[in-house]
């Protein structure tokens, strides 16, 4: 029997809350500490910390490492100034995914990719097999813990701790890479997995303990939170923030999951590009949307979904929404049936229940989401 990884957070979890953890592909992560409706309307409507340092981080360096990452991945990396960071996709030569991601710029030749935890060794293996000698690589995951403190106090929660300075200032997708949180040395980020303002930050493992500590102290007055992974994925749901296995994958390009405004077809030449843009040119056969069921019962993902009689595509994602109190989920259907208004048929326990194509983002009303799309449609020098 394989022994399941653990975090360097992982023994401070019995301090708050009563920790339920589960296999989160071959890691021991809590799935909630005080329930998942509670931690989801923590982080909406004051903070909740979430322990996410299971993702991976690479450090490439060298001369040639921007021109090596923008070969490998969708986003405008040469725009990127030191400082800002980019959320991209690197994809297969067929236009699916390998993963999605987030770029650092760290300086001129520095750069720090942050991968999926399940993707880690897949992502490592991709990346070296692409890079030219001449581009260092260093795969720092099991040095780095990354915290994620995010909801509408994080900016006040965080001031009481750390001496930074611009830290109220700091926009949206971008970081100070020699910040401090309790006299500890951390990379603050302004970005996020809740749809909601927060920070991550990129801590040593052996500083993360006391950081945990110092941001749990400070958030009592503010009705902090830790938070586990059931509420962590019922916020990014509610914003559209796809998860890697669900609304993207090897078979799902990210034309088809609706995120091609960060597929930069004009730039120079990347792996997938010739693929995306023949899908583009041709209009994409499946696209993401979003239901809302009609009839009661709740879409989980992977449950077909009918239109006239035959499957037109599958639930990616599904639940009833804590914030809005409606039993919503995220489909990948045929095209032609992914107008807003139209009804399909969900097939839950083997019954066909009825539900209506909706807009969606669910929940986007906040300065963190809007920055997103903004990066997206205008370039990532956009304030």
């Amino acid at each position: 029997m394989t022994s399941l990884k653990r975090t360097p957070l992982y023994p401070l979890y019995a301090e708050t809350g009563e920790p339920r953890c589960i296999d989160f592909g071959g890691w021991d992560l809590p799935v909630q500490f005080y329930g998942i409706q509670k931690e989801h309307e923590a982080v909406r409507e004051r903070a909740g910390l979430f322990d996410v340092s299971h993702m991976g981080e690479f450090l490439l360096n060298g001369e040639e490492a921007c021109a090596a990452i923008s070969r490998l991945t969708t986003g405008d990396i040469e725009s990127l100034q030191d400082g800002q960071a980019l959320y991209t996709f690197m994809c297969y030569e067929n236009g699916g995914v390998v993963d999605d991601l987030l770029v650092y710029r760290l300086s001129q030749n520095r750069y720090m990719l942050v991968v999926n935890a399940g993707n880690l060794d897949k992502d490592a293996e991709w990346i070296t097999s692409h890079l030219p000698e001449s581009v260092q690589f260093l795969n720092v995951s099991d040095d780095t813990a990354l915290i994620a403190l995010q909801g509408p106090a994080s900016t006040s929660i965080l001031r009481k701790i750390s001496d930074t300075p611009r830290l109220e200032d700091l926009k949206p997708f971008h970081f100070i890479e020699k910040g401090s949180v309790g006299g500890k040395s951390a990379i603050l980020s302004r970005t996020g997995y809740t749809g909601e303002d927060g920070y991550e930050l990129y801590v040593s493992a052996e500083d993360a303990a006391a950081i945990w500590r110092e941001i749990i102290t400070a958030g009592e007055e503010f009705g902090l939170l830790p938070c586990g992974l059931g509420a962590r994925d019922t916020l990014r749901f509610e914003a559209k923030l796809p998860l890697y296995g669900q609304e993207l994958s090897q078979d799902i390009t990210p034309l088809e999951a609706g995120l091609g405004y960060f597929v930069k077809l004009g730039k120079n030449d990347f792996i997938g590009r010739e693929a995306l843009a023949a899908q583009k040119e041709a209009g994409v056969p499946r696209k993401l949307v979003g239901l809302e069921m009609i009839d009661r019962g709740i879409a989980r993902s992977h449950y077909p979904v009918f239109a006239r009689e035959r499957q037109i595509g599958e639930v990616t994602t599904g639940t009833q929404s804590p914030t809005l109190k409606r039993n919503l989920a995220l489909a990948l259907i045929d095209t032609e049936f992914a107008p807003i208004g139209t009804q399909v048929e969900v097939e839950i326990r083997g019954k066909k229940l009825k539900a209506e194509v909706v807009k969606a983002p669910f929940y986007k009303n906040t300065p963190a989401h809007k920055a997103l799309i903004q990066q997206s449609e205008k370039g990532v020098n956009t304030p």
